[in-house]
């Protein structure tokens, strides 16, 4: 296995707990080497399902926050147009900070942290060879890339890269805002907040502890989109403030008591991503099918690990044909999340503000 994001350790803890041996190798040098970034909508029948099958959903509950799925739209002048509220007993999408997730699927796994890999090649017979970026290699009897976006598994399976969605997303953050900024915490409300111009968009999402993370999102030609670096902050801010200037002071008050300030180009894969099947080596989440950031690609990774975890599971000595199901199964539903996700990003950060009201509308129930 190699990554221990949402799917892969999703996977891991499903053959943990069958009883099979598994390897996780991870870059990063331990859990906590980078942020984990904001919070997580699990869905009832994907990624909560696939907490189920793990043995963790009663761990998830006390977890999660389900007043997390309020949604809150404003105008950019400021007037509320959407203020949607959960009921108190509703499940269906409830927020998990992706920390809190990260150490919930992580539990007793063995990960091997500091482990690089380079690259994999399938050998004849259906093994496959892993190349550690300190120069060593090992064999195993399958290799499943689960390392995101710019996968090092990916090319033993296929040519394909992430192509830029015309869409780049600055993002930054709140510390402590029920206390330091009590104004923006009554704006935010419990869950998320989101106000849609022409081409752009500004969406605050609360977690656990007061922490706020905002993301200023706008098409931009790739080789414009840059920003300075984290160090030279009041730059980036700015020029966000000059971006969105003429909309509502309380509404950029969420730029300008941000932090530090991260450039995030969105990339996706070809909606149709699939390859040849190879004995060896599978994919699955973002490494698979990297699509637009709105509430699927944990998801999908987590049920994939879950359903490919159990179907190893189930045939311990026919992995070959197992992983072959596999990837029949993902690649029509992952598709259609694709081109969901694609069409949705279109909308709401596009040329008609109306368009993406009408999408939240579509998506949240009366």
């Amino acid at each position: 296995m190699v990554g221990a994001g949402p799917g892969g350790l999703t996977l891991a803890r499903i053959l943990h707990r069958h009883g099979l041996s598994v390897t996780v190798l991870e870059r990063d040098a331990g859990p906590d080497a980078r942020p984990p970034g904001g919070s997580l909508d699990l869905h009832e029948g994907m990624g909560q399902r696939a907490l189920e099958k793990a043995g963790l959903l009663a761990e998830f509950g006390a977890l999660s926050r389900p007043e997390g799925q309020a949604m809150r739209i404003l105008d950019p002048h400021g007037t509320v147009l959407r203020d949607w509220r959960p009921r108190p007993d509703d499940r269906a999408n409830p927020e998990i900070d992706r920390g809190h997730l990260r150490d919930l699927l992580l539990g007793s796994l063995d990960v091997r942290w500091g482990s690089g890999v380079r690259g994999v090649t399938a050998e004849a017979g259906g093994a496959a060879r892993v190349r550690l970026a300190d120069g060593r290699q090992e064999r195993y009897d399958l290799v499943v890339g689960a390392d995101g976006a710019w996968s090092r598994v990916r090319p033993a399976l296929s040519p394909a890269t992430p192509q830029y969605t015309g869409v780049t997303a600055v993002e930054t953050s709140l510390d402590e805002v029920d206390r330091r900024h009590p104004g923006l915490a009554r704006l935010i409300g419990d869950g998320s907040f989101a106000v849609y111009g022409v081409r752009r968009s500004l969406v605050a999402q609360r977690g656990s502890g007061g922490h706020v993370k905002v993301y200023a999102q706008f098409r931009v030609p790739l080789d414009r989109g840059a920003e300075p670096g984290p160090a030279d902050a009041e730059t980036v801010r700015a020029r966000l403030l000059e971006r969105y200037e003429g909309w509502a002071p309380p509404v950029l008050d969420l730029l300008r008591h941000g932090t530090a300030f991260v450039h995030r180009p969105l990339y996706a894969l070809p909606v149709d991503h699939a390859w040849p099947h190879v004995p060896g080596v599978t994919l699955l989440g973002d490494a698979a099918h990297l699509m637009p950031p709105l509430g699927a690609g944990a998801n999908l990774a987590m049920l994939e690990g879950a359903e490919l975890g159990d179907a190893l599971a189930a045939a311990p000595a026919g992995l070959d044909e197992a992983v072959r199901a596999h990837e029949q199964r993902m690649w029509p539903r992952a598709r259609r999340w694709a081109e969901l996700t694609a069409a949705g990003l279109n909308r709401l950060v596009g040329p008609d503000p109306a368009e993406a009201i009408a999408l939240f509308d579509e998506v949240q129930p009366e």
